[in-house]
């Protein structure tokens, strides 16, 4: 490794998140370790009539873990990232920074997408004065870095990226922008998902875009697999406390791993096609931003929704930015997809994954697609003293996200 990425400027010191695999982050990366399946069928009644009835819902409620009031006036999105938050801000030892120098991200893809459902159904159904006073709080996208903003006192700005399964990468990238232009010392970013209903179901469902696996809930998620039939929509989010180095430092913070570097670009092209070139290009930016080279790469978080034509062409991107030499891990195949929040969990995994020298396995992975000319991890976690890790998040919209962590 060179320059940039040897000086470790950026750094995380904490790690939050609720999932389907666990209801805290080390319960959610042994679940990643051993293997198992967030994913469930959807018995509720309204699901009875959707052609897709499986889902990869919250392993615990987060509105039990708050007072009860609380929970009513947040969306779960809301519920969520708070969680995360508070978990990673004392993973990080309660830091105590300047609020001036304390900023938030927390993307998302949909938001508060129950909430705005729920109440849309009050005013059709009991009419306008029944609807919440606390519905629009409770609607907007930028609500769960408000609310975690006002929780840890940040002052340094609260920031929203929306840019749908690309939403929580892109709020780690703008976290190290906002520390390398000095205008935080420290930065909690992640990202929150909770749109396991029937409007989403359907409409992805509509897109032939999800798995049709009903009968095989921990089976349907096959990324990579020559048997895939589409992604399984979850639920989830994911935060992470990002630190100038020397402010931990100073401080006595034992970093976990760090960030190298990101790099973001758009395909310009179609609403929901993915581009290899603009995925390349992506990949490419954020090893060059970290001064790392490709064979500094020991693994990858894929993106790797399981969708037929969007594994290919990631693998593609990944084959031609970096080789084949990089072990890929793609943990969609345990939580599902968490849109927004997909690229905040798949950190937690490359953070973790570089702290302990172990990345986990694909799970479902019975019948690797012979077009894919990658090193997939397959049966079992596979272990290694890496450098460096590779963070992939690609979106409807053109957009691509890559996050470059390196060990510390």
């Amino acid at each position: 490794m060179s320059g940039n990425a040897a000086q470790h400027d950026i750094v995380v010191t904490g790690v939050g998140a609720t999932t389907p695999l666990g209801g805290d982050a080390p319960s959610t990366w042994a679940a990643m370790l051993a293997g198992e399946s967030g994913v469930t069928s959807v018995t509720a009644e309204w699901a009875e009539p959707l052609p897709v009835r499986i889902a990869a819902r919250l392993r615990t409620d987060p509105g039990e873990a708050l007072p009860r009031v609380e929970a009513r006036r947040m969306d779960r999105c809301e519920q969520i990232a708070l969680l995360s938050a508070r978990e990673a801000w004392a993973d990080a030892g309660t830091p105590d920074v300047d609020p001036e120098r304390l900023a938030v991200v927390i993307g998302t893809g949909i938001g508060g997408v129950s909430s705005l459902l729920a109440q849309n159904h009050t005013l059709e159904q009991q009419g306008p004065r029944r609807v919440s006073p606390f519905a629009i709080p409770m609607l907007m996208a930028n609500s769960a870095a408000a609310r975690v903003s006002i929780d840890l006192g940040a002052r340094a700005g609260a920031r929203t990226p929306v840019s749908a399964c690309s939403s929580a990468a892109e709020a780690i990238a703008m976290a190290v922008d906002l520390i390398r232009l000095d205008r935080a010392d420290i930065v909690v970013a992640g990202g929150t998902e909770a749109g396991v209903l029937p409007l989403p179901l359907a409409a992805f469902a509509q897109m032939t875009a999800l798995s049709k696996r009903n009968d095989d809930p921990a089976g349907a998620s096959r990324p990579f697999d020559a048997a895939r039939d589409g992604f399984v929509l979850g639920e989830g989010g994911a935060v992470l406390v990002l630190e100038r180095a020397e402010f931990a430092r100073a401080r006595g913070a034992r970093p976990i791993a760090a960030v190298a570097g990101a790099g973001i670009s758009s395909n310009a092209g179609h609403i929901t096609a993915s581009d290899v070139e603009g995925q390349v290009r992506a990949i490419r930016m954020a090893l060059r931003e970290g001064g790392l080279s490709p064979q500094d790469i020991g693994f990858v978080q894929a993106h790797a929704t399981a969708t037929p034509t969007g594994d290919l062409e990631e693998a593609e991107a990944i084959h031609e930015a970096i080789g084949h030499h990089s072990a890929i891990s793609a943990i969609k195949s345990m939580t599902g997809h968490l849109l927004g929040a997909s690229g905040a969990v798949a950190s937690l995994a490359a953070v973790y994954g570089l702290r302990d020298g172990i990345a986990p396995a694909i799970r479902n992975l019975d019948h690797p697609d012979p077009a894919v000319k990658l090193d997939l991890i397959a049966g079992t976690p596979r272990a290694g003293r890496w450098d460096a890790a590779l963070v992939n998040s690609f979106a409807f919209g053109g957009h691509n996200v890559s996050v470059a962590f390196t060990r510390t």
